[in-house]
C-alpha cells in the first residue's frame, strides 16, 4: 500500500483550500448580489413610485447586465484572479455608494432614477463577471460537472440567505442607509481573503498594486461609513420644504415628521399623512358621518390610522366599547403611542383601554377575524400600486361586508376627486359593486387640497336618498372642530368640475383586474 508524500498531501490541501476559498466567496458575493438588486429596487420604488414597475423593471435591467457581464468575461485571457479581485473592489465600491449617490442627486436633481438605473446596470455588469471568472479559476480544482454545479449551488445559497437578510435584518434594522455598507463590506471582505489565501498565487509586480487598492478601498468605505447619515439626512431634508425632526425606514415604509413653527407633518414614504395644520379637516369626516348614521355603535374596526387621530374621534362617543385597530406596521403604531408630537395629536389615543391594536395586514385580518362591527373605518394610503390597490378591492370590500352587523355602515378615504377623478369614481363604484348603498364625499384641506371619502350603508337606508340623510346629520352632541351640518350639505355636493361623464365605464378593481392604480397613476398630479 502506497503512502501519499507530505508534498503531494500538502499540494491537495492547498488545491482544496484554494477552492473552497473560491465557493465562499461566491456564496458571500451571491449574498450580497440579490441584497444589491433589493436595495436599488427599493429607492427606485422610494424615489420614484409604483413598486411593482421599479421592482420589475430594477430587477430585469440588472438580469440582462449580469447577462451583458458574463459575455465581457470572456475577453479576460490572462490573471483571473487578479482580474476577479479587482471586480469585488469595484462592487464594493458601487453597491456601498448606491443609496449615498441617490439621495444626494434627490437633493441637486429630478433626476434620480437616471442614477439608479444606471448602478443597477454597472453592479449587473461586475455581478455577471463573477460567476464565469470563478468556474474558470475552480477549474484546475475540480472537474466540470462538479466545478459548475457546486459554484451555482454555492452562488444560489447565497441569494437565499441575502433575501432572508434584507428582509429581516437589512431593511427594517439598518435602513437604505447602513445595509449598502454592508454589501461593500462583503465584497470587500471577499476580495481581501482571495488577496490573503491566494497571495503566492499572484505575481510579484502585482502584489504592491493590489495592496494599496485594498487600502484606498478601505478608506473610501471607512469614510462612507461615517458620512452616510448625514449626506442621506440631507437628501432626504431636500425632498421636505420643512425640518425633519423624525424618520424611521421600517420594513414596510419610511415615516417622516417635520415640523414648520408650531406644526407638524407627517409623511409615509414621502407622501403626505396629516398635517397639524388642519388633520381636523381630514379626520372628522372620516369619522362622524359614518357613526352618525346608526343610533348607537359598539363596534369600530379602523383598517390602518395607525397615526391615531381617528381613533380620537370614536372615543367622543361614550357608547363605544371597543375600537380595533389594524395596522400592517407596528413602527406606525408605536410611533403613534410614543411620539410626543402624535401623542399630542390624539390625545393619547392609542393608548385607551377601549382599543386593541392589531399588527397585520388588513386584508388578512378580515379573512380570518370572527369579530362583527357597526362601523369600518378605512384610513389607508393611497392605492397607488397593486399591493395598495387590494386594499380597495371588491374582493376586500365584500370581506369587510361579512363583517359588518346589519345596516353598518363603512367610510374609506379615496383620495382626490380632482386630481385623480377616475380612481375616486372607482372606488365609489368597486364599493357599491359589493352590495353598499354609497356616496361620495368630498372637502377642500388646506395642506392636500380637493380630498375624498366613500361612504357605503350595508342595507338600503331606512330613508332612500343616503345624501339627504348625511345632509340631515346633527354634531351638536360631539365636539368638533369643524364638521357641521352645513359642512355636511357641501361634502355631500358635487358640482360639474368633479362630474365624470364616462363614469360608467369604469371598471371595477379586483384582486384579478386592479385597474385602480393605474387611473390613480393616470390622474392629473403634475399640477398639484
Amino acid at each position: 500500500m502506497s503512502v501519499a508524500s507530505p508534498k503531494n498531501f500538502e499540494h491537495t490541501i492547498s488545491k482544496k483550500l484554494r477552492s473552497n476559498v473560491l465557493k465562499i466567496a461566491l456564496f458571500a458575493t451571491g449574498l450580497a448580489g440579490i441584497v444589491a438588486e433589493y436595495v436599488l429596487s427599493t429607492l427606485a420604488t422610494y424615489f420614484l413610485g409604483d413598486s411593482v414597475f421599479q421592482w420589475t423593471i430594477i430587477v430585469s435591467m440588472m438580469l440582462f447586465s449580469m447577462g451583458l457581464g458574463s459575455r465581457l468575461s470572456k475577453i479576460f485571457e490572462k490573471d483571473l484572479l487578479q482580474k476577479f479581485i479587482y471586480v469585488e473592489f469595484t462592487l464594493s465600491i458601487f453597491s456601498a455608494f448606491a443609496a449615498l449617490l441617490a439621495y444626494t442627486a434627490a437633493a441637486f436633481t429630478m433626476y434620480t432614477g437616471f442614477i439608479i438605473y444606471a448602478f443597477s446596470i454597472l453592479i449587473g455588469l461586475m455581478i455577471g463577471l463573477e460567476i464565469p471568472l470563478v468556474i474558470r479559476l475552480n477549474d484546475e480544482f475540480e472537474e466540470l460537472k462538479v466545478n459548475i454545479s457546486s459554484v451555482m449551488e454555492k452562488d444560489y445559497y447565497g441569494s437565499l440567505l441575502g433575501g432572508i437578510f434584507f428582509a429581516f435584518v437589512g431593511l427594517p434594522y439598518l435602513g437604505l442607509t447602513y445595509t449598502p455598507f454592508v454589501l461593500g463590506l462583503i465584497n470587500f471582505l471577499v476580495a481581501l481573503l482571495l488577496l490573503i489565501v491566494l497571495w503566492t498565487a499572484i505575481a510579484t509586480k502585482v502584489k504592491k498594486r493590489l495592496g494599496l487598492t485594498a487600502f484606498l478601498v478601505a478608506l473610501v468605505l471607512a469614510s462612507g461609513i461615517f458620512l452616510a447619515k448625514p449626506i442621506i439626512l440631507f437628501g432626504e431634508q431636500q425632498r421636505y420644504k420643512d425640518k425633519i425632526i423624525y424618520q424611521k425606514q421600517s420594513r414596510y415604509q419610511k415615516i417622516v415628521i417635520t415640523q414648520w413653527k408650531d406644526h407638524h407633518w407627517l409623511y409615509i414614504n414621502g407622501n403626505q399623512q396629516l398635517s397639524s395644520l388642519d388633520e381636523q379637516m381630514y379626520h372628522e369626516p372620516l369619522v362622524h358621518p359614518a357613526m352618525k348614521l346608526l343610533p348607537a355603535v359598539k363596534d369600530v374596526l379602523v383598517l390602518g390610522g395607525g397615526d391615531g387621530c381617528a381613533v380620537r374621534e370614536i372615543l367622543k362617543y361614550s357608547e363605544v366599547e371597543n375600537i380595533t385597530v389594524v395596522d400592517l406596521d407596528p413602527a406606525m403604531t408605536d410611533l403613534g403611542k410614543t411620539h410626543p408630537v402624535l401623542l399630542e395629536l390624539n390625545q393619547g389615543a392609542l393608548l385607551n383601554k377601549k382599543v386593541e391594536i392589531i399588527n397585520d395586514d388588513a386584508f388578512h385580518f378580515l379573512e380570518n377575524t370572527n369579530q362583527y362591527f357597526d362601523v369600518v373605518i378605512i384610513d389607508l394610503p393611497d392605492p397607488k400600486t397593486v399591493e395598495l390597490g387590494r386594499l380597495y378591492s371588491l374582493e376586500f370590500y365584500t370581506l369587510a361586508s361579512k363583517q359588518m352587523r346589519p345596516n353598518g355602515t363603512i367610510i374609506t378615504q379615496a383620495g382626490s376627486p380632482y386630481f385623480a377623478t377616475k380612481a375616486f369614481y372607482c372606488i365609489d363604484k368597486t364599493m357599491a359593486e359589493a352590495g353598499f348603498k354609497t356616496q361620495p364625499m368630498h372637502n377642500q384641506i388646506l395642506t392636500l387640497g380637493e380630498w375624498g371619502w366613500v361612504i357605503g350603508v350595508k342595507t338600503e337606508y331606512p330613508k332612500p336618498n343616503l345624501k339627504e340623510n348625511l345632509q340631515q346629520l346633527s354634531f351638536t352632541e360631539v365636539e368638533t372642530a369643524w364638521l357641521n351640518q352645513e359642512a355636511m350639505q357641501l361634502m355631500t355636493s358635487f358640482g360639474k368640475k368633479f362630474f365624470l361623464s364616462d363614469h360608467d365605464d369604469l371598471e371595477v378593481n379586483t384582486v384579478h383586474n386592479p385597474v385602480l392604480y393605474k387611473y390613480y397613476l393616470d390622474g392629473n398630479w403634475d399640477i398639484y
